[in-house]
This record gives structure tokens, sequence and C-alpha cells, in this order.
């Protein structure tokens, strides 16, 4: 485990924020979304911003960048000091001239934040076209060198390549060239390894940490995973309601909090140690897998490319109210198992059995009355649920389409909303009008409209916050206690997996490398694979709840203090 303990207080301050308040434009009543916001960030540190979600902290970061939404935020008092310049003092041409050159942003999202339609050479070269004139040759020359400080294979290829042919990984790590590659004062990471899995995020992390050190960078990194905050922070600042509310140096906060408010979020984390393990399941299993596989690109004909095998030999079984997790890294085969499950997509071999039916060769208007049994609850709840539509009109689409009269049907929503806890006059809203684990909530509810006897969880909790992550999960068991649900949850967090999971299937590159209860895959793992997932989880030395470390604090490697050179 990273722990770091070092002084900070000789270093040159990089951003002071000082009293910073963000309203509503032109409402000088309304109640201010950022409240009297103050902190320091020096030169070399990590502070953590953490809270749950529409605590302010994005909206901090935003303020910084001078990239508040125009006409809609504006920042009404205080200051933002980047090595003493006010930026809120500056005009558009002088803010653009700060960004990249001074403080540079990594966004959550590296798909949405790239252009689809350019190559992630040219993207980079934009940030040096900006604020320089440098010869073709010469800008190629450092487009190279940054891709090659943030360890990407194959520079030519990449430099070459457009977005969508890379993996998360390789596209967060273009988003960090592009943020570095003018050398910053300061970066601001918002949410960047959220959707990673565990070796991935490990892999961003250090990176970040690698590069901070080479250039002595301030770093204000916002995040809800505590497990993270463990890791990487030199400081942490506690937000809550557009105020920080705590602020300490990481260990101090970890170990002794101050304030309610922090102390719950820290409880919320889940343990990595797994739950007790429950009697098992009595009947038959209402899901058989047997030596499933999936293979894309055969058949064709004028394709150089070989084929490839995505999943291969799958083999499960779980029965009513029972908990099966699949972990894996992203590309291992998890969503691709889940899909061929749902027949989302067609499995090129093997049976998938649904409630004692083989579905796995019927064709898709004989599949039809056999997707009752077995639904899914998607990562993105705001992308799987239809902008245009009312909550209402969500919940009863499937019961219309199986034949339910649209009196009864409307009936049925406001009990699916209550079960999920719900008002029943959520019907009459839209999917924008409520926040993340809300959203999540009412796709469960849709969910579990058909009474399935499979429910497939794919990541559906990787984008929540910690205390609302509780919440969601402990919805789920109680679902399952009450309707008696079968669950596959497909997750790269092992912390969640310890939480909800009976047994455990990991995958690596398409194959089952290791398959046993949830107790022995993840205290005593078998597989090397298995391993190294458990070693990569971030904050795995820390009981959270607990405010303990488990183990000594000499025993603890301090991450040493980076040069001033």
């Amino acid at each position: 485990m990273v722990f770091k303990s070092r002084t900070l207080d000789d270093r040159p301050v990089v951003l002071e924020i000082a009293d910073l308040s963000v309203r509503l434009a032109g409402d000088a009543d309304a109640r201010p979304i950022l409240d009297k916001v103050s902190m320091t960030i020096r030169a070399g540190e990590t502070a953590c911003l953490v809270g749950e979600s529409g605590s302010g902290k994005s909206v901090t970061a935003l303020a910084t960048m001078g990239l508040l939404p125009k006409g809609t935020l504006e920042a009404s008092d205080g200051r933002i000091l980047l090595q003493g310049r006010n930026l809120l003092g500056l005009g558009p041409q002088a803010m653009r001239d700060v960004r990249a050159s001074l403080v540079s942003m990594v966004f959550q999202e590296p798909r949405t934040a790239l252009n689809p339609v350019m190559r992630v050479g040219a993207q980079i070269e934009e940030v040096l076209d900006a604020h320089m004139r440098l010869p073709k040759r010469e800008k190629t020359r450092r487009v190279h060198d940054i891709l090659h400080q943030v360890h990407l294979p194959e520079v030519e290829r990449i430099y070459a390549s457009y977005p969508h042919q890379l993996s998360g990984g390789q596209r967060q790590r273009i988003m960090i060239a592009m943020a570095l590659i003018l050398k910053p004062r300061l970066l601001i990471a918002d949410e960047p390894t959220t959707a990673l899995d565990v070796t991935t995020q490990k892999q961003i992390l250090s990176l970040i940490a690698e590069l901070q050190d080479k250039h002595d960078t301030a770093v204000l990194f916002i995040t809800h995973d505590m497990g993270v905050v463990a890791e990487i922070a030199d400081t942490v600042h506690v937000m809550r309601d557009g105020a920080i509310v705590e602020s300490a140096p990481a260990g101090q906060l970890l170990r002794a909090p101050e304030q309610d408010y922090t102390r719950t979020l820290l409880k919320a984390v889940p343990s990595l140690a797994p739950r007790p393990a429950r009697a098992a399941a009595e009947g038959p299993p209402v899901l058989e897998v047997d030596g499933l596989g999936k293979l894309y690109g055969r058949g064709r004909w004028f394709s150089a490319k070989a084929a490839t095998q995505a999943a291969r030999d799958v083999r499960f079984s779980i029965a009513r109210g029972r908990t099966l997790g699949i972990v894996g890294e992203s590309g291992s085969g998890k969503s691709t198992v889940a899909r061929c499950i749902l027949r989302l997509i067609d499995p090129s071999e093997g049976s998938v059995r649904v409630a004692g039916t083989e579905i796995a060769r019927l064709s898709r208007r004989r599949l039809r009355p056999h997707r009752k049994h077995i639904q899914i609850v998607f990562q993105d709840p705001f992308r799987s649920l239809n902008p245009r539509w009312s909550v209402g009109q969500s919940l009863m689409e499937g019961l219309l389409n199986c034949g339910m009269a649209k009196g009864a049907a409307l009936a049925r929503a406001g009990e699916l909303l209550a079960l999920v806890g719900l008002p029943e006059d959520a019907a009459d809203r839209y999917p924008h009008q409520f926040s993340g684990g809300q959203r999540q909530r009412i796709a469960i509810a849709r969910a579990i409209a058909m009474e399935p006897d499979v429910l497939v969880a794919d990541e559906a909790v990787s984008a929540l916050d910690v205390s609302v992550q509780a919440q969601v999960l402990d919805l789920l068991d109680q679902l399952q206690k009450k309707l008696g649900l079968a669950i596959v949850f497909i997750t790269h967090d092992l912390r969640v997996a310890a939480q909800i999971c009976d047994e455990v299937i990991v995958m690596q590159k398409g194959v089952i490398v290791e398959h046993d209860t949830a107790a022995n895959v993840l205290a005593r793992p078998r597989d090397p694979y298995t391993r190294q997932l458990i070693e990569a989880a971030p904050g795995r030395g820390w009981d959270f709840a607990n405010f303990r470390a488990l183990q000594p604090a000499e025993e603890q490697e301090a991450r040493p203090s980076p040069s001033m050179e």
C-alpha cells in the first residue's frame, strides 16, 4: 500500500482559492452553488476533492478553468489565484492563454472529450498550435515524446489512430498527454479513473504520480473513491452542498475524521472482505450456461484480420435467490457473456437455458415471449432511459408490449416506484429531473417490471458515489430477498463483488480462470491473475469503516518526496 507522508509547507503555492462563491447567473437571491470555498495547493502536492454527486466538486474545477457555462453559472465572490494571478479577473483571450500552459484538466470520460473524427496525434498538436508556432517536424517530435512519457505502446500507430480504435485506458492516457504537453503548473483530474478496471486504474494513478514527480506539478484530483484517496492524496478536502466541511492531511482524515459527514462517507466504502456465506439455494438453476463462445470477425471474406475469440467455453449456473459475480479487466469478455445470455448478441456456440428453456438458438420472433424471464440494468441509466419519455412511460413499455391493459400498467408503474423507494408522482417526471442514483433506481424498476427470474446488472453501480452505491446495493439485496431473483453481477470493483456476490467468476481474455465462492476467490485466490486484480485494488490496505490501516504505519511504504529540480 502506498501511503504518503511528506512535508509540503516549504513548497511554493500554485493554486489558492479564497472564499469562492458561485451562483445562478442573474439571480442574486438564489442559494449559492458554491459557498465560500477555500483551499491551497502547493507544487508537487496532490489534493483530493471528495464528496457525493452534486456537492460542488466539478463546479469548483470548472470555475478554476474558466469553463462555467456562460449565462447559467457565474462566480459572484472570492478569488482564484494561480501563481498569484487572479483568474476571475481575466478576459476570454487571457484565459485561453492560461489553459494548457499553466492549468490543464483531464475529464472523466475521454470518449466524449476527444473528437471522434480526428486522429489523436492531430488533437494533441492542436494544443501546441493554440500556444506556439512550431514546424511540423518539431510538433510531431513533441507529440511522440509525450506519448512515450505516458507509456503508450506503438507510438506511431497510436499517433495515427482515431479514439474509437483505442482502449479506455489508452484514451485516458491520450487525455493526460494533451493536458501535460505544455508542462502546466496545475493539473485538474475530474474522476479520471471512475470507469476503468482496477489494473488500468492503477496504471493511470501511477502515471499521474510519475509525471507529477518529474515536473513538480500540483494536482487537484476529484474523486468519490476513498480507495484512490488513500493511495494518492497528500491533502483531502471534503465537500457537501457547495461548501468544504473538512480539510486535513490524508492520513489524519482517514484515521480521525472530525465531521459526521466524512465518517459517513468512509463507512459507506465497501470492504474487500467477502460478506458471510449464505446457505446454498434449493431448487434447480434458473440460468444454465454451457460451453458458451463468441467469435467476432468470422465469415468476412475480404478481411485481413483474424477472428477474435471474445468468449470461449464459458460454463456456470445460478439458482433463484443467488448472486453470481463476473469480474475481470476491460476486454476480458464479461459484457460479451452478459449480452450473449440476454441474446442482445447471438452466441457462436454453446447453450443458454433460462427458466428451463433453451434460448441460444431461438429466432428473434420465438425468443420474444421468453425475454421477460431475463432482464438487464445497464451502467449508465441516463443513456438507457428514453429522455423524451416520462418515467411512467418507460416503466409501462414492457408491460404494454406483453398485452397488459393501460390502466393496469399505470397502476403497476406506481407499485414499482414504491418498491424502489421513489414517490408515485415520479411517474410524471422525466429522467433529467432525477439524480444519478434515482435514475438507476428507475432502471432497476423497469428491469423488474416483467417479474424476471434473472437480473443482469452490468456495472450498475460503477459510476455512482459511495453512499449512493451503498443504497443501490442494499436495494438489490432487498429486491432479491423479496422477489427471489437470481442476479448476475458484472463489475470491475472487487469491493462491490465482495459485498453482494455468493460466487465469483474471474475472466481473462474470454476464458474463466477461476470460479468459486466469493470467500475463496477474494480471500484465498488460486490463479495469479486473480491475485493481480486484488493487489491492484486501490486502498486495499485500509479498513475505512473503522478508520484504521490494516498494517502498522511503520510498515507502510511512504512515497518519497519529489525532487525540486
